[in-house]
């Protein structure tokens, strides 16, 4: 902040005195000095950002700052932290202190959701001075949210320490199924999409020297933090399923879902892919087509039901605008698993008149239209 702002004071309260000291772009402006006494500890910072380096705004967003210091109250666990704005214009105050950390950052993400097992694990540990704080739950959803911290700092890249994580959590939950035989000799391991399917989980690390990678440093790159997360997790997370079976079928079980769902979409989209190069001269049946093949001025105009349709077509221009009646309310795939969303005929149809595919063999320049009207 110092260096970054026009002025800048500081105000310390430690050992029985008030101490003060004045910035100017990060200059001191006179030595600290003692200014009176206090029973109290703390300090406090005023400062002034300078507009030459923020040259966009200077006005706080309170909902940003309120939303950044709650992630910090999580993260530093029984630690009260208080945010007030004393702007005449809205003024406003919030404090947050978290005695569950982490554990409740998981429930607090997790509080609209049905969950899959009522606590969140929780485990902690420490190695070669590396601190590490996992806390995770699975619900009833078919994403998974998984949010990772250096010295408190949100890696919103990922990196090393979320990945051990991953490697740790998938391979002690294959372990623990064949190990209590819940997997034939001859079924394939869950594969990582399919343990965090529903998953919601904190990885936090204390780390003495962390080194951040990427543009905005927002990646973890310390190679032992990736072993290290790995060992510690994955020796916590074995006993926690050894110890508490309930639990562990649970999520056993959504993973088994989750693979299942998964070859049923592979199995899915090979038959769209198979069926996509026919499709192109057998587009669905309601699918009023343009006569042009110009997909720059081409357009699609997708409507519900037959009555809407036959109203577009009696109106449309034949010659770059084409129709696609619907049926009923849509599937909603953003709470779909993709087996489903592709078995569903209304959004097959979509994806034929489209022309661009998906998933992985999504190819935009294959679009039919470079215009879809809703």
């Amino acid at each position: 902040v110092n260096a970054l702002s026009t002025t800048l004071d500081v105000t310390v309260h430690r050992d029985g005195k008030i101490h003060y000291q004045a910035y100017e772009r990060g200059v001191p402006m006179a030595d600290v000095e003692v200014i009176g006494e206090t029973d109290t500890t703390g300090t406090i910072t005023h400062f002034v950002p300078d507009p030459e380096i923020f040259t966009e705004t200077k006005v706080y967003d309170y909902d940003l700052l309120s939303s950044r210091v709650r992630e910090l109250a999580f993260l530093t666990k029984g630690v009260k932290i208080t945010i007030e704005d004393k702007r005449e214009e809205k003024e406003q105050k919030n404090e947050y202190c978290y005695e569950g950390g982490i554990k409740s950052y998981v429930e607090y993400l997790n509080r609209s959701k049905e969950v899959v097992h009522e606590e969140p694990i929780y485990i902690e540990g420490t190695k070669d001075g590396i601190t590490v704080e996992v806390a995770l739950q699975y619900n009833d959803s078919y994403t998974s949210n998984i949010y990772s911290f250096a010295n408190n700092i949100n890696t919103y890249e990922g990196g090393t320490h979320e990945a051990g994580f991953k490697t740790g959590l998938t391979r002690v939950i294959n372990d623990y199924a064949r190990k209590k035989g819940i997997f034939k000799e001859s079924d394939p391991n869950l594969s990582g999409d399919d343990v965090r399917e529903g998953l919601t989980a904190i990885i936090s690390i204390k780390h003495p020297d962390p080194q951040f990678e990427g543009q905005t440093k927002t990646k973890l790159g310390n190679s032992e933090a990736r072993t290290i997360t790995d060992a510690l997790f994955s020796e916590a997370l074995e006993t926690f399923l050894f110890e508490n079976p309930d639990s562990a079928r649970k999520v056993i079980d959504k993973g088994l879902m989750a693979a299942r769902a998964r070859m049923a979409a592979k199995k899915a989209r090979e038959l769209t892919r198979r069926k996509s190069a026919l499709e192109i001269s057998n587009l669905p049946g309601k699918l009023a087509d343009c006569s042009s093949k110009d997909p720059g001025i081409s357009e699609l105009y997708i409507v519900e039901g037959d009555s809407a349709g036959g109203s577009a077509k009696q109106g449309r221009d034949r010659h770059f605008q084409a129709i696609l009646p619907l049926r009923g309310k849509i599937l909603n795939v953003e709470k779909a698993r993709l087996d489903k969303i592709l078995s569903n005929n209304e959004v097959r149809s979509m994806i034929t008149a489209l022309g661009t595919g998906i998933g992985e063999d999504f190819n935009l320049e294959k679009a039919r239209y470079h215009k879809v009207v809703i």
